[in-house]
């Protein structure tokens, strides 16, 4: 109970301080433009990948109990770093190039060293049963997070919402060392596969990949990884250009961005707490990450239908409620009858660049397709096509999951 108390407080601290920033990204993402936010998604997957091998040799070397926290302390220092820098003026173009792609490859990273140690903390059994309340953690911060953005943006503006959010992965910090006290003792006990948290995992730093490339499992989970960015980058665009185009005003864009994180958010915790451990337990892993995409069939069809806000909006919020309260969860799950460096190496190479240039090749063949089609239609109902795909995908690898032995060691938690 301490430490799923623990996990859940330290979920909500990082993705509530992340989402209490992400509408500012969103509105700056508006006045660069949406040719310019698809040429920076390249520098997002060029610096998602420099950043692997170096957290590689970073968990490779350095023991996970000091380097976790200093993680989210380095957070924390970034944000007021770009507070000062922003000021309370107007955003200099270039600073907020540097703010859009940095955020970007921070908000994966961060959530795939969370779940990381998470899932070598706790069995797969207890992840079946604990990962959809402790996902719920976070969802509370991702509620909390742009409600404060929607009330206090005018007056604190996007400067002191960056101060605001460092003092979140401040707490953060504490959380952290609070459940490595908790696991420590846990880690008196080891098997081959397992690495104690005073140690570094070892290992080549570049590990991640070729364990990526050499099994049909994790290879099926990545591209998954890629379905699912694809199909986000289509609604993502869509939202650019319809919100663009219905709301003039950037404050009002960015209350209508954080409104919606609100409601997403608030369906979400709901479905975590009482649905995800449940529909986890009678329908496996594959019920989990197959029910959004079949979903997603249908939202793009009545999107291609009726291209307007109140229809986007629908689609949107549906589309995010699921990816939070099922997929994710299902995500995770899928690494956690794997050995502990997989848990962190190859996780982090999927989580993050694969990921990440999965954004920025949708990115570029949605522009492409708009500008050769004169419409954006096409690729909305391309978009159901590849969320087909996604759903045989998400129900293969839910089966390869359910069927396969755990061979880790069950954790004391």
């Amino acid at each position: 109970m301490k430490a799923v108390m623990a996990a859940f407080l330290l979920f909500f601290f990082v993705l509530g301080s992340y989402f209490a920033v992400r509408p500012a990204r969103e509105t700056i993402g508006t006045l660069l433009g949406r040719d310019y936010v698809a040429d920076l998604w390249l520098y997002t997957a060029i610096f998602s990948v420099a950043i692997v091998p170096l957290y590689g040799w970073l968990v490779s070397r350095v023991r996970r109990s000091v380097l976790l926290p200093c993680i989210y302390g380095s957070v924390s220092l970034m944000l007021v770093a770009l507070g000062r820098v922003i000021g309370n003026g107007d955003i200099d173009h270039g600073v907020g190039a540097f703010f859009y792609v940095w955020i970007s490859v921070l908000n994966l990273m961060l959530v795939s060293v969370f779940w990381s140690f998470l899932l070598e903390m706790f069995s797969s059994e207890q992840t079946g049963r604990l990962f959809g309340f402790i996902a719920a953690g976070g969802t509370l911060g991702a509620l909390i997070g742009p409600l404060i953005t929607a009330f206090m943006a005018e007056r604190l503006g996007v400067s002191g919402l960056l101060f605001l959010a460092a003092g979140g992965f401040a707490c953060a910090i504490l959380c952290q060392l609070i459940l490595l006290a908790i696991w420590r003792p846990a880690t008196t006990a080891t098997t081959s596969s397992q690495a104690p948290l005073n140690k570094g995992l070892g290992g080549n730093p570049f590990a991640g990949i070729s364990q990526v490339m050499s099994s049909p499992y994790l290879m099926g989970i990545a591209l998954f990884v890629c379905l699912l960015s694809v199909a986000n980058t289509i609604l993502y665009f869509e939202q650019l250009r319809i919100v663009e185009q219905t709301f003039p005003d950037t404050d009002r864009r960015t209350q209508v961005f954080a409104s919606i994180d609100v409601v997403v958010q608030s369906l979400t915790i709901a479905t975590q707490v009482f649905l995800t451990g449940r529909i986890a337990s009678k329908l496996g892993v594959k019920g989990l990450l197959t029910l959004v995409p079949l979903v997603m069939i249908v939202g793009f069809l009545a999107l291609a239908a009726f291209q307007v806000f109140a229809v986007l909006a629908i689609v949107f919020v549906v589309r995010r409620w699921g990816e939070y309260a099922f997929v994710r969860p299902g995500r995770e799950m899928l690494f956690s009858k794997l050995d502990t460096e997989t848990k962190y190496k190859a996780k982090s190479f999927v989580d993050v660049p694969i990921y990440r240039f999965a954004d920025y090749v949708g990115a570029q063949a949605k522009t492409g397709i708009d500008a050769m089609t004169a419409s954006p239609t096409v690729s909305v109902l391309t978009g159901a096509v590849l969320a087909g795909v996604w759903a045989f995908n998400g129900l293969w690898l839910g089966r390869q999951h359910d069927a396969a032995p755990s061979h880790e060691r069950r954790a004391n938690a």
